[in-house]
């Protein structure tokens, strides 16, 4: 399918701290905005960092791409568009954490830039304003865009046959969950733990640390001693509001949130960034609770099997499951919204789910099996049913109308976000080094 430039997640700065320095100059200016050539290798490095393609015209692309972000920009301010700070401050906070994902930590990130956390915002915040001002005026040019179905019968009839693309599998799934009751002795026995712990660290003082790696039940920070290192808006209101009460070193009392029961010492606090130590305690059912669980689903399997209730009903009549229970069972996919999953996606959240099905046809139901929830962790019984099955195939109006409805909607908005550059540019002034005049440009900056 056609393709069109995007722009990167990744900032841009002048100066990079700790990365081989080089002769810097300005790649392109329009109207009083420069585009530095530290600003391309900025974002040719972090690409690589997150495995991004790099080919001999990456350069050019990301030019234009910051060049089409300065004329977008400049009309946003003559138009008096503002972007709250708040807006911006939770923007960046997006940004930073796919980037720190992408690099691996907090960490890398800071070595990257040869900076703090809170430099790194510092520096930053301007420019992600200015993309924030571009996005808004993007969406005021196109507007609510939409195409007929003749409009996209056209714009896949017109695609070349070798820009086809090939659709790998793609798998529907529903499921019915159910949950071991957490009783109130559940919760007594995980608070009363934890309240042992917290005694051994403030009046016997044993280390933190050393009670975080033992017993700490949060698998991502017990292995460091229970640090966490984080920035307001990352973590469940309950904890970031203990957080901010406490002074450095001093050890909370117990507090409930949706994960369990922790206590939580304070290390530091700059600003909305903190870095703390905490011990997590999950109430864990009984066995006796597991059973009942258990005897339950086998109910809900034994009946289904023999048709004495629809998918619907046994749904509705057996799952505790919050994020499915209303859609009859449908599991959806984090990553895109989408009630269709693909094998990388499956492999990489839910693998046990494609081995329980691929056998199977579509409407078949698994047998109850133990099940641990993705993105809680939270451990019940399940039973899932293979909803829909498409095969591998080439991309068809039939079969994928959605997904060429989207690519058609998209070269739209391209197309009439190209015109209204184009129209912008015969009374800007645009200056580029002559490094970069013989790019392929879609827009003709050259003449100007």
């Amino acid at each position: 399918m056609r393709v069109c430039v995007l722009s990167l997640v990744f900032f841009c700065v002048n100066v990079v701290q700790a990365q081989p320095r080089v002769l810097d100059k300005i790649a392109a200016q329009i109207g009083d905005n420069i585009i530095l050539l530290s600003d391309l290798k900025v974002q040719e490095m972090q690409a690589k960092e997150a495995n991004v393609a790099i080919d001999s015209s990456f350069s050019c692309r990301m030019l234009e791409e910051l060049m089409i972000e300065q004329v977008l920009v400049n009309q946003a301010k003559l138009d008096s568009v503002i972007i709250a700070d708040e807006q911006v401050d939770s923007d960046m906070e997006n940004r930073l954490r796919l980037i720190q994902q992408q690099m691996g930590g907090r960490q890398k990130l800071e070595e990257f830039y040869g900076m703090t956390y809170s430099e790194i915002k510092d520096k930053f915040r301007e420019s992600i304003r200015s993309k924030m001002l571009a996005d808004e005026m993007r969406i005021t040019i196109t507007g609510v865009l939409s195409v007929t179905p003749k409009e996209v019968s056209s714009f896949f009839n017109t695609l070349p046959a070798d820009s086809i693309p090939f659709i790998n599998m793609q798998l529907g799934f529903q499921q019915i969950v159910i949950y071991p009751e957490i009783t109130k002795e559940d919760k007594k026995i995980a608070y009363e733990k934890l309240a042992g712990l917290r005694n051994e660290i403030v009046v016997s003082g044993k280390s933190f640390e050393s009670i975080a790696r033992l017993y700490s039940m949060d698998p991502g920070s017990a292995p460091m001693g229970g640090k966490i290192a984080a920035t307001k808006g990352m973590m469940v209101p309950q904890f970031e509001s203990t957080v901010f009460k406490l002074k450095p070193n001093e050890v909370s009392e117990i507090i409930e949130t949706e994960f369990g029961y922790h206590i939580i010492k304070l290390i530091s606090r700059a600003g909305e960034d903190f870095v703390c130590l905490h011990v997590l305690i999950r109430p864990e059912f009984s066995i006796q609770a597991v059973n009942r669980a258990s005897q339950r689903m086998d109910s809900c399997y034994r009946m289904l099997k023999m048709n004495e209730l629809t998918w619907e009903q046994a749904v509705s009549r057996f799952s505790n499951d919050v994020g499915t229970k209303q859609n009859k069972g449908i599991i959806t996919n984090p990553k895109n919204a989408s009630q269709m999953w693909d094998m990388s996606d499956l492999n990489e959240i839910d693998q046990q789910i494609y081995l329980l099905t691929d056998a199977m046809e579509e409407g078949d139901v698994t047998q109850p099996n133990l099940y641990m929830d993705f993105m809680t962790r939270e451990q019940g019984i399940r039973i899932v049913r293979l909803m829909k099955r498409i095969t591998a195939h080439k991309a068809n109006l039939s079969d994928d109308y959605a997904l060429i409805k989207q690519a058609a909607e998209n070269d739209k908005r391209t197309r009439i976000l190209k015109e209204w550059v184009d129209a912008k540019l015969g009374n800007a002034y645009i200056r580029i080094d002559a490094e970069f005049q013989g790019c392929p440009y879609q827009h003709k900056w050259i003449n100007n």
